[in-house]
């Protein structure tokens, strides 16, 4: 019977030198960004911004989100145990069974507080260098989804994150989890930001109308987070607290990012003669 699914059977670590783990979650995390700083670097340039401001951007976007995701899954899905170890909240380590501690990577990201940390970085990024907030949200926003692709292909990687029970035939079944067949929630969500981030990308290299300033802010917040709503409800309560929730955590976090890229589509088409990326 499980032959007609598809066994997932990855090991994390891809290697391990002396007691420090290379993990494929920290490598594809790694590559996402790099991918999204050429992208961007194309940007740029047909927006007339300075190699210089280029180059800083990738330091700014790497603090925002890693800061941001860690403390937005420390204190959004695990304040309880976090609370009690704050230790563990800035530095990869975790306590084991001896008293000891162990290094461990860091285990726990949540994109919502990713999302978060970005946009405050992107406050003093913008005022560092001069330029408009709103242009800066923009063109980050192009390459955004695609850096949510990577995040997601290194959650099915770490065959975590996972889909509740399936019996469609490319249903996964995570054998470091358990032996049931589940949809690939991880891997939904990959192929549905890699389309949003083509089409975004096609509206903006294409110009394919008149748009103002936010547009590509809201129309990638829209079209993400309610993605992750949507895909929520086939994924398996990440936290005990979340049992008997009609909207997990996910969810309740997306419907603000999700109400925010309505507002910034629908201000953007009205004030579409502003100065906007183009």
């Amino acid at each position: 019977m499980n032959l007609l699914y598809i066994n997932w059977d990855i090991d994390p670590e891809i290697i391990n030198i002396f007691g420090f783990p290379l993990k494929y979650y920290g490598l594809l995390f790694f590559a996402g960004l790099v991918l999204c700083y050429m992208i961007l670097k194309k940007i740029y340039k047909k927006e007339h911004l300075s190699n210089q401001a280029h180059e800083a951007l990738f330091s700014y976007a790497v603090i925002g989100i890693l800061a941001g995701a860690r403390l937005g899954h420390c204190l959004f899905y695990d304040f309880d145990y976090y609370s009690q170890h704050p230790l563990e909240i800035i530095l990869p380590i975790q306590k084991g069974p001896d008293g000891g501690y162990f290094f461990s990577g860091y285990a726990g990201l949540a994109s919502h507080g990713g999302g978060i940390g970005l946009i405050i970085m992107l406050l003093v990024y913008a005022k560092k260098f001069s330029i408009k907030f709103m242009k800066v949200l923009d063109i980050i926003a192009i390459a955004t989804p695609l850096a949510g692709v990577f995040i997601r292909l290194a959650n099915l990687m770490n065959s975590e994150i996972i889909g509740t029970p399936s019996n469609a035939p490319w249903a996964f079944i995570f054998r470091r989890v358990d032996d049931i067949p589940r949809h690939p929630a991880q891997l939904y969500e990959a192929i549905s930001y890699l389309v949003i981030f083509l089409l975004v990308y096609l509206i903006y290299r294409k110009g394919i109308f008149k748009v103002g300033n936010g547009f590509y802010f809201g129309i990638s917040s829209l079209l993400i987070f309610v993605m992750r709503l949507l895909i929520e409800f086939i994924k398996v309560d990440q936290v005990s607290f979340e049992q008997g929730m009609s909207l997990n955590m996910g969810q309740l976090l997306s419907i603000p990012f999700i109400l925010l890229g309505l507002f910034f589509i629908i201000r953007s088409i009205i004030n579409k003669d502003e100065v906007k990326v183009s």
